[in-house]
């Protein structure tokens, strides 16, 4: 099971308590967000000592707490192997073993490219995220609101945190990124058959979906292509596009 969705908080908790303190149940519903920091870290420490050896991986857990920090510090950003391999001082076999198994374990994701026969060169490299933003906050050593929003990782974690309630909502679709050689990009791609939506996320009271995104859309021609983004409510950007708030991530049909 994944930790709790926006869809699975209504009436008890915010987004932003969502966003911040992630959807492990100890700390989603902790006293106060000090509480919850306190229980993300020993989580993550009972993680590394207790449960990844329980698994049968017999792997030191200062190397694999190394990995995981370096990964927070990378989220969003699509994987170099070798350099990544090289900060944790792993080779690359040992690090997609590795990789592997917080993949496994529900920790990370690692978003593919988007597949599909078009007259570009796409970056293939896949993306990397925490999946729980609540861990993801606490490798960083983020604690509050104020902190968070004031940290370079913001837009990344707000990535993350519409990407899994999106993935969570249309379980019938194939998710995966689209990046040209050039940088256009579209966040997330979200595919069942010839069918497919688009995502854009935005932290931005004001968002304003990029050139790439507008590009990529006309060529792509989703069916319906969409900006998430932290607004009071969802509107039509433009006759193909439409900002939605937050709480359209509570319903499993509302991106979809």
């Amino acid at each position: 099971m994944t930790p709790f969705l926006l869809r699975e908080v209504e009436g008890v908790g915010s987004w932003q308590d969502l966003w911040l303190r992630g959807g492990f149940p100890d700390s989603f519903l902790a006293r106060d967000d000090e509480a919850s920091s306190d229980w993300r870290r020993d989580f993550i420490r009972t993680f590394l000592e207790r449960d990844i050896p329980s698994f049968g991986y017999s792997i030191p857990s200062p190397i694999m707490e190394r990995l995981w920090r370096l990964l927070a510090h990378s989220q969003g950003q699509t994987l170099n192997f070798s350099k990544l391999a090289g900060a944790a001082d792993l080779s690359v076999p040992t690090l997609k073993k590795y990789l592997t198994i917080l993949e496994q374990t529900s920790m990370v994701r690692l978003l593919r490219s988007f597949e599909r026969n078009l007259k570009r060169r796409l970056v293939k490299s896949p993306k990397v995220y925490l999946r729980d933003t609540g861990i993801l906050h606490s490798l960083l050593e983020i604690e509050t609101y104020d902190d968070l929003l004031a940290h370079p990782v913001n837009g990344p974690s707000w990535e993350a945190f519409g990407l899994e309630n999106i993935v969570a909502a249309m379980p019938r679709h194939r998710p995966s990124f689209f990046r040209t050689s050039n940088g256009a990009e579209i966040d997330l791609v979200m595919e069942r058959g010839r069918e497919i939506e688009v995502f854009e996320f935005k932290l931005s009271k004001a968002p304003k979906p990029s050139r790439g995104f507008h590009q990529l859309c006309k060529e792509l021609r989703p069916a319906k292509s969409w900006v998430i983004a932290p607004v009071d409510e969802t509107y039509a950007y433009s006759q193909d596009i439409t900002v939605a708030a937050p709480e359209v991530l509570r319903s499993r049909s509302g991106c979809g």
